[in-house]
């Protein structure tokens, strides 16, 4: 289990690196082409803004896969070590069923009503940029499965 998550959060780390080393390079020939050269590029704003949704979903799931969600460890702390366990097994199973049915349903449905529209400065496809929804959604529903096996063998509570 360690290995899927040790790659996992390796990949997502230099996919979201990635992310944003582009952002802040089209950034820099956006300021470039509109005070330099006088002719704004519009189609690195908008490619930088779907690059900005997309490193920040790429993001929540590594949050998702190290249990760094927010919490209120004022309740937890009042239960002893099987009490916190349950309510860890309950959070990541309430952080699972938020990712199938907001991220990968959801995102399914929007990506899929998204494909028939085009983005105005880049001509491609809009659901292009909507596939993070699910496929985040699912990276969060893996990490949620090996959070709850780690709490239940008592790595992590």
């Amino acid at each position: 289990m360690d290995k899927i998550r040790t790659g996992l959060n390796k990949f997502l780390n230099l996919l979201a690196g990635i992310s944003f080393a582009a952002m802040v390079l089209l950034t820099c020939w956006q300021v470039f082409t509109r005070y330099i050269l006088q002719n704004p590029s519009s189609w690195s704003e908008e490619l930088v803004s779907y690059l900005f949704a997309w490193m920040a979903l790429i993001g929540a799931s590594v949050v998702t896969g190290e249990r760094g969600h927010m919490n209120i460890p004022v309740l937890v702390e009042k239960f002893g070590p099987a009490g916190r366990k349950v309510l860890a097994v309950f959070s990541e199973v309430i952080a699972f069923v938020f990712a199938a049915v907001i991220l990968v349903y959801g995102g399914i449905q929007i990506t899929v009503l998204a494909m028939g529209q085009l983005t105005s400065s880049l001509g491609v496809a809009i659901g292009i940029f909507y596939i993070v929804l699910p496929l985040c959604g699912v990276l969060n529903m893996i990490y949620a499965l090996l959070n709850i096996i780690d709490i239940c063998r008592g790595k992590e509570v």
